[in-house]
């Protein structure tokens, strides 16, 4: 089987072009020009190290057009995205089958901490074993199609082991450390990112929610719902964002305890393992954040709209993430969320 693997450089995506030829495959690689920050050299090192062809594939106007000014347009909602998401179906794994179909690979493949299983013709990402790495949160948005060509060979493996491993081949990707921040704003300074593109935002007031003002914000683009720290206010107590209103300009506080949600609406679904429905199911937990535990969850859908009811309060449920349901460990369907309430 020929593949065509997407290659960072990163330890992970080195170590899958071993695992792929452990597993018999054929194996090239493949780098993906995002930004003026994309460092190829790094891709370059790694499949000269072990002897893999390397493409260069440039993706940079797909992640412009979908990625950044999503990201941009978002903000200036005062919604909150996740550019990971919209890179993977748009621009990452996109760009990666259409060059293998155009070019006589029969997959490709990612080093993400996943699976992808395949039953009654349908195809979902599952949880990767290693729970500390597992990434189906931002795959979500796949689509049957792409999950059909997708390989995932560091599903059952552990990130402690790739280490260790690229460290025994001496490969020099063992050495690099995992990124943090968002790739196209290495400074992670995203407030003065969006503002570079589209202006200023003003100040505006934080309120409680009685709508009592308690100060002043510095513009609503340097804030999410949930963030606690950073507020440039002291009211002696801790307090949480619980919502961001750009129409007029305010910032909602709340106070500890106060902070957690009941419901929230989804839309913009992708289904996976779950067939689309109609009605209510209580089957599902669901993922709010990246980082989030899932938690138990009924869904009621009507006309492609889920509104969904937590079996516990949840915080920073957030306008523009994703809200991603699991069926056991299997993505069942993911969407935006749009709104959250008490």
């Amino acid at each position: 089987m020929k593949v065509l693997l997407g290659l960072s450089g990163g330890v992970d995506s080195t170590y899958s072009i071993k695992k792929l030829r452990d597993m018999g495959c054929e194996v090239e690689c493949a780098v993906l020009i995002m930004s003026e920050h994309t460092d190829v050299e790094l891709a370059r090192e790694s499949a000269n190290a072990l002897d893999a062809k390397l493409n260069i594939i440039d993706a940079r106007d797909d992640f412009e057009k979908y990625v950044i000014n999503n990201f941009v347009s978002e903000y200036a909602l005062a919604r909150t995205p996740n550019p990971c998401v919209m890179c993977n179906k748009y621009v990452k794994i996109s760009k990666l089958t259409d060059y293998a179909k155009e070019n006589g690979f029969d997959k490709i493949a990612t080093g993400h901490y996943v699976g992808v299983n395949e039953k009654n013709a349908r195809y979902a990402i599952e949880r990767g074993t290693d729970s500390h790495k597992d990434q189906s949160y931002v795959l979500w948005q796949l689509t049957q199609e792409q999950l059909s060509m997708l390989m995932t060979p560091l599903f059952d493996t552990n990130k402690n082991n790739v280490r260790k491993i690229t460290e025994e081949m001496g490969l020099e990707a063992s050495k690099r450390k995992d990124s943090q921040e968002i790739c196209f704003i290495p400074d992670n300074d995203y407030a003065s990112f969006i503002e570079k593109r589209i202006g200023k935002f003003p100040e505006g007031n934080f309120i409680d929610k009685t709508g009592k003002i308690l100060g002043t914000h510095k513009g609503i683009i340097h804030y999410t719902v949930g963030q606690r720290k950073r507020l440039g206010i002291a009211l002696g107590e801790p307090r949480f964002i619980t919502e961001i209103n750009p129409t007029d300009n305010t910032i909602t506080l709340a106070k500890k305890g106060e902070e957690g949600c009941n419901r929230m609406t989804v839309c913009g679904l992708n289904f996976q393992r779950s067939e689309p429905f109609e009605g209510t199911n209580s089957s599902f937990k669901v993922k709010v954040r990246y980082a989030a535990k899932p938690v138990s969850c009924s869904v009621n859908m009507k006309n492609g709209v889920a509104e969904v009811e937590f079996d516990e309060p949840v915080r920073a449920v957030t306008p523009g993430q994703s809200a991603v349901f699991y069926s056991e460990n299997e993505i069942a369907f993911g969407g935006f969320i749009q709104k959250s309430a008490k």
